[in-house]
């Protein structure tokens, strides 16, 4: 039994067909990556792994290298194609090793005659996914589709992690109108594309024509007609302080006639309210009846696109130093798991294990470094003091022999 769950694993990986898959090993992505033109002052991706990484190799990725710039750079695939009938799978990791503060981490997936060389905020797209980070505000993963015409966000919060370790960000698109979001291989949201995007108006709608009938009563609870208000209950919220006395020195002709403070009521009860009692008449909250609305039609294929073709980047970063790496659209999930698993998966540890020493390192540098100020400043003040005192010495000789 074993043996055929693993052939039959093996079937399924075999029969996977994979669209685009970059990994970023060596100089070459240039090529594959065209920079856009739209503007003069793109920031520029750079190839590196990072201030620590698990495998120097492996973990290569593009990284943004400059402050406060728009990046713009993207991929044709091998060939078009479309996802219907089939599953759709966006992946690609993000490390944002500079601890971002604002700035964007998603990519853009687009049909075959995107203009690449001139690929901006403008240019339409398919899909966009991935993490927004900008204060403590925004910390989001994006998926946004489109559909005819509109770009339509999703509903939901989806947060996305906000550390400096490399994650791994999966959109799964289903062909029955739903779709998953995994983050690190685990899922982080996942429902349908109906009810989760305004792609469709709504099934059913208030019925115009329907109104609240006029003796419907919806009053639960109303002023008891029996409860009336106590003769005594009439008492002001403030009164004159009665232990005031007209100051001795107070001239009512130059200072106006003497008033005494005004302090709160001791005996004041409030606003008189009549008791509530049950509603006899009450006949329940009134519901709008609906009816099914017109415009409605129902859509099968929401999920699907008759051209995919090139994927990119089109971000804008204030604090650069984000690493992409390992993309990969696919039909199989599994696919997308098992790269996962080979890149990010194995390499996180050591990833982890390299900044961890890194970062004691450099808080142990920190430390000498500080510790050697205030040596020094302590050295400083004691030489001040010393030679301070060398001429108070100094004068005390000669007004001696003075």
């Amino acid at each position: 039994m074993r043996v055929l769950f693993a052939l039959l694993a093996v079937v399924a990986l075999t029969a996977a067909e994979v669209f685009f898959k970059e990994e970023f090993n060596d100089a070459s992505w240039e090529k594959r990556w065209i920079q856009s033109k739209n503007k003069d002052d793109y920031g520029e991706f750079k190839l590196s792994h990072g201030k620590f990484y698990g495998d120097s190799d492996a973990d290569k990725g593009i990284q943004t290298s400059q402050d406060a710039k728009f990046y713009s750079r993207a991929a044709k695939f091998p060939k078009k194609f479309s996802n219907e009938g089939k599953t759709l799978v966006i992946q690609f990791s993000v490390k944002h090793e500079q601890n971002i503060d604002c700035g964007g981490g998603y990519v853009k997936v687009m049909a075959s005659d995107a203009d690449l060389a001139d690929f901006n905020g403008e240019t339409p797209y398919n899909v966009m996914f991935g993490p927004d980070i900008c204060g403590p505000g925004t910390k989001k993963v994006h998926v946004i589709f489109n559909y005819k015409g509109k770009n339509l966000l999703i509903k939901k919060d989806i947060r996305c992690k906000d550390d400096e370790y490399t994650h791994v960000y999966t959109l799964i698109v289903n062909p029955d109108n739903t779709y998953e979001v995994l983050i690190d291989n685990e899922k982080a949201e996942s429902g349908s594309l109906e009810a989760d995007w305004d792609f469709l108006p709504p099934k059913t709608i208030k019925d115009p024509d329907a109104k609240k009938p006029e003796d419907w009563d919806d009053r639960e609870y109303i002023d008891d007609p029996e409860d009336s208000k106590p003769a005594d209950f009439d008492k002001p919220e403030h009164i004159a302080d009665p232990d005031a006395k007209k100051p001795e020195d107070w001239d009512d002709e130059m200072d106006g006639e003497w008033e005494p403070p005004m302090i709160d009521n001791p005996e004041y009860k409030g606003e008189w309210k009549p008791k509530q009692i049950k509603n006899p008449e009450y006949k329940g909250k009134w519901v709008h009846p609906e009816i099914d609305n017109p415009e409605y039609t129902p859509d099968d294929k929401l999920y699907a696109y008759k051209d995919f073709g090139a994927i990119g980047f089109d971000l804008w970063q204030v604090k650069s130093g984000t690493i992409f790496d390992n993309v990969i659209v696919t039909d199989s999930v599994e696919e997308a798991k098992a790269f996962a698993e080979e890149t990010w998966g194995a390499n996180k540890d050591a990833e982890k294990k390299m900044k961890e020493k890194k970062d004691e390192e450099d808080r142990k540098k920190a430390e000498e470094e500080e510790k050697k100020r205030k040596d020094e400043e302590d050295s400083k003040k004691k030489g001040d003091d010393d030679e301070e005192e060398a001429d108070d010495e100094d004068k005390e000789e000669a007004h001696d022999e003075l």
